[in-house]
């Protein structure tokens, strides 16, 4: 089965998405999500100009071989975009490999590991009693873990609060907002939050909660320590990650279990975290970290050193990486938790799927292939706008990280 075209599809119902359709001489295409939320167009043009001339006339089964190729074959390995586009090849052929089968896309990974994606939706507040209230919202929903966030008092634009409820996108303008981080504040504050979610919503319900990167480890390391008596799910992205050693002085410090790895592109952003057992769940995404064949690939080391998966999730990935991401969910022994952040009606509908929600699970659908189309022609009457993710600056104006 020969790949006989390729074309790249830049799409923003809402928000930005970037996606690759492969089509073959047997009449199949698959899709595969390129996304990179704030750099959309650095992987649609890597893909135009450099991946696509490569793919035509080659063998739609060999995913393998061509992720490989893509990957040993540029030179220049690694890296974000490098990695999407990677991804985005690799999800469409597994895509077509499994709708030639006739068979959704998780039995050709080896079959259900489990009857259901167990998923965590993201309650957040302007005050401690909204997001109470918004966790009490997931709970009545159906959710069996959530994720919960609130904003700072006396700091406006507190990352990871959403402006509304269920929908978040913090890239929200052309150039990016930079809002004032306090830590001493955060540190404060963040276990109050948790005294208040555990006395008003017990002990039964999973929590979790983001630092994003904002902590030093001997910081990050106190946190942890100080929200052990609430029994967090994870603490997620404690500190950057650039320096996996730094993970080591906070699993000294705290017992909260640690996850990371939502912006990891390979096996080796995370391998020393794996092998010295720093972390416990790793966050890698289908579309960023080279797509199902390396996804794979790194779920197989952490099963080795009994660590599980905890994929990312959020809106700036399209529902085509979600789906992928659920029917590797529903095989991959080693699974611990699907982040998942409800899209918008304009993208549900630019993106029909087979996925749906149950009772704190989110299950792929038996449809053939990963189960999630594009409507093109929809898709069209959304053209791309240019958004980035927000900074972060300390009182002093010093730059920090998120």
């Amino acid at each position: 089965m020969k790949i006989t075209d390729a074309r790249v599809i830049v799409t923003c119902p809402g928000r930005n998405f970037v996606t690759l359709k492969i089509e073959t001489d047997a009449g199949i295409y698959g899709i595969g999500d390129a996304t990179l939320n704030g750099r959309e167009l650095a992987v649609a043009s890597y893909l135009t100009d450099h991946v696509i001339p490569n793919l035509i006339g080659r063998d739609a089964h060999r995913i393998e071989d061509m992720w490989q190729f893509l990957y040993r074959g540029a030179y220049w390995r690694r890296g974000p975009v490098t990695m999407s586009a990677i991804a985005a090849v690799d999800t469409a052929l597994w895509d077509i490999k499994a709708k030639a089968a006739g068979l959704p896309l998780y039995q050709l990974l080896g079959g259900a590991s489990r009857e259901g994606v167990l998923v965590y939706g993201h309650a957040n507040g302007k005050t401690i009693e909204e997001t109470v209230e918004e966790v009490g919202r997931y709970i009545a929903l159906g959710y069996k873990a959530i994720r919960a966030q609130c904003a700072i008092p006396g700091f406006q634009g507190t990352y990871g609060v959403a402006k509304g409820q269920m929908y978040y996108e913090p890239a929200s303008t052309e150039l990016p907002e930079e809002s004032v981080w306090n830590t001493p504040a955060y540190l404060n504050f963040v276990p109050k939050l948790f005294a208040a979610l555990r006395d008003a919503h017990g002990p039964g319900i999973e929590l979790l909660h983001d630092v994003h990167h904002r902590l030093t480890p001997i910081e990050a390391g106190a946190l942890g320590k100080s929200l052990e008596p609430y029994r967090l799910f994870w603490m997620e992205d404690a500190t950057p990650a650039e320096n996996q050693e730094a993970f080591r002085l906070i699993r000294q410090h705290t017992t909260t279990p640690l996850a990371v790895g939502e912006i990891f592109n390979s096996i080796h952003d995370c391998r020393e975290l794996i092998q010295n057992q720093l972390i416990d769940y790793v966050r890698t995404t289908v579309v960023h970290a080279g797509g199902i064949t390396h996804l794979r690939t790194i779920a197989n080391l952490a099963a080795l050193y009994q660590v599980r998966t905890g994929s990312h999730g959020a809106t700036d990935l399209s529902p085509v990486c979600m789906g992928a991401a659920l029917h590797f969910d529903l095989w991959v022994p080693n699974f611990g938790i699907q982040e998942y952040m409800l899209h918008s009606e304009e993208t549900d509908a630019v993106f029909p799927h087979a996925y749906w929600f149950s009772e704190g699970y989110l299950h792929p659908g038996e449809t053939p292939g990963h189960g999630v189309d594009i409507d093109e022609s929809l898709a069209a009457k959304y053209p791309y706008q240019p958004k980035q993710l927000p900074v972060a600056r300390l009182q002093d104006g010093t730059l920090w990280n998120w």
